[in-house]
């Protein structure tokens, strides 16, 4: 009876100091799987956050951010360029994959790689190159006699900025540096086979933007040279398939004066329901007869040109049309010449090709300029704010609602084809937002020649001289060790003359813009 009595109270006993023990080791368990699932957590949350991060640096610099995010942020820039520095080196060309290096670029005697691409013969297709069926299928992937044609056209407009004189001590400052007759040949644009007749020039109105006020003219307070009108040569016609009238216009002086000059204001055509810009517009039909070179509006110089030309050729029995291009300010002053054009000239096939143009009126006015038959292909960077303007916030958040904001008059409304390019497709140009090189028509030129699609890399062929970029922008990379904004005269201009003095030199006759000059332009012989 004892042990019987006895053993139940053993059991108890051993239960009662078990139990205890049993709790304690379970909450250590727990505790411990706790803190590593807890370490294990923080551990993989903090790294998907670097590498989420640390992926999207490169666009963290367009945010604003607070000083508890920088703190975050620091680190992780740390963290990365200790990863960074632990690569072993390799060769520039290796680890961009980049045909050219910084070796390319220095002159060893030998021939180098060609700088332009192979020149079709374009006759049998010329209608569909300029947009008869507003380029379907050219552009994706990017037809190679349509790239060619559109760098030809490029090349004309960049001859506007290196021909104009943008010094500000010059006393021929705002005109062309070359007489007509000579302007191609000094810019190396004869291979294209065109022939200027004539020089276009715009007045410096009270209601245009400021930068053309500020171009401290002193051989015209009144006018500036804005472009000129050009025809093809017989040897080009033939490859063209068509008489070929070119008109380009010059852009602005300086891109980042597009933030604080540019006036959105509309401004009625008529008594229509069509409207443009209203600098735009004065630029373009501004006139004075105070004016030395602007007694003719600029729409009434091309105007006169263009029918001249059209009308010696057609009489030819020859078939022509009219290509109109420009850059920024220029390709909306092209869309303004376009719309005239296909008024006062009927059945005439009209192409307008524009490179960073920013908006230029309503929805009354794109649906005007279809109703004429005129093809527009409009060339845009990415990363370039001037296409966004005119209303950069409220015409983005409107378009998106095109359904409901669609007809209303006050809404500017981009018009034709979009050829869309990317500054960061290119591996020779820089990964830093640079918003004025992005907007710099040597930049436009550059990624046009590379591009083949939206998912393509850079075409490895390309022809065109990279070194061009850097002619008027910092936008290539330092690898290539090409000089930033190369593109200037020796010695600021001054020359040492026999004396042993430092002078400006005066400009041949034949380069001085004159009354007499100006006259010889309304001669359309060629």
């Amino acid at each position: 009876m004892d042990k019987m009595q006895l053993s139940p109270v053993r059991h108890v006993d051993r239960q009662k100091t078990e139990r205890p023990r049993t709790k304690r080791v379970w909450k250590l368990k727990l505790s411990v799987t706790w803190q590593r699932m807890k370490k294990a957590l923080k551990s993989t949350l903090k790294h998907r956050l670097h590498l989420h991060l640390a992926s999207n640096l490169s666009k963290l610099s367009t945010l604003k951010l607070n000083h508890h995010d920088m703190a975050i942020i620091k680190p992780i820039k740390h963290v990365t360029k200790k990863k960074k520095t632990i690569r072993p080196t390799m060769p520039l060309a290796q680890l961009i994959q980049l045909p050219y290096t910084a070796a390319d670029f220095i002159d060893h005697g030998h021939a180098m790689t060609p700088t332009k691409s192979p020149i079709e013969n374009i006759s049998t297709r010329w209608r569909e190159l300029h947009g008869l069926h507003n380029w379907d299928g050219l552009i994706e992937p990017l037809h190679p006699w349509l790239r060619r044609e559109v760098v030809k056209y490029g090349e004309f407009v960049q001859g506007t900025y290196d021909a104009f004189d943008f010094d500000p001590l010059s006393e021929f400052c705002g005109s062309c540096r070359y007489n007509r007759h000579k302007l191609f040949e000094e810019l190396g644009l004869t291979k294209h086979g065109y022939k200027v007749t004539k020089y276009i020039y715009a007045m410096s109105h009270v209601d245009v933007p400021e930068w053309l006020e500020r171009t401290y003219c002193t051989w015209s307070k009144d006018s500036n040279w804005m472009g000129y009108v050009a025809v093809s040569g017989d040897a080009e016609t033939a490859r063209i398939g068509r008489r070929d009238i070119l008109v380009a216009w010059r852009g602005t002086v300086a891109p980042t004066e597009w933030y604080t000059d540019l006036k959105t204001r509309l401004q009625r055509l008529g008594k229509t329901n069509i409207k443009v810009q209203r600098g735009f517009l004065s630029i373009y039909s501004s006139k004075g007869d105070f004016s030395r070179y602007n007694k003719l509006s600029a729409s009434e110089q091309v105007k006169e040109e263009i029918q001249k030309l059209v009308s010696f050729f057609r009489d030819r029995g020859e078939e022509v049309s009219l290509t109109i291009c420009g850059h920024s300010l220029g390709g909306a002053l092209a869309l303004l010449n376009a719309y005239d054009a296909a008024t006062y000239v009927p059945h005439l096939f009209i192409n307008v090709i524009s490179f960073g143009a920013p908006r230029v009126g309503n929805i009354h006015f794109k649906e005007k300029l279809k109703e004429l038959g005129v093809k527009t292909l409009r060339v845009v960077a990415k990363q370039d704010i001037v296409p966004k303007l005119p209303g950069f916030i409220l015409n983005t958040i409107l378009n998106k609602f095109t359904a409901v904001t669609g007809r209303l008059k006050w809404i500017y409304r981009h018009v034709g084809t979009q050829l869309k390019l990317d500054v960061l497709m290119s591996p020779y140009l820089t990964r830093d937002p640079d918003y004025t090189g992005s907007h710099n028509l040597e930049t436009y030129l550059h990624l046009l020649d590379g591009y083949i699609s939206k998912t393509s890399k850079f075409r490895w062929n390309a022809r065109r001289d990279v070194a061009l970029v850097n002619k008027s922008t910092d936008m290539l990379i330092k690898e290539l060790k090409i000089p930033e904004f190369w593109y200037q005269r020796p010695f600021k201009g001054l020359v040492l003359n026999q004396y042993g003095r430092w002078v400006k030199p005066g400009r041949p006759v034949e380069h001085i813009p004159s009354p007499r000059s100006i006259g010889s332009d309304h001669n359309p012989s060629l």
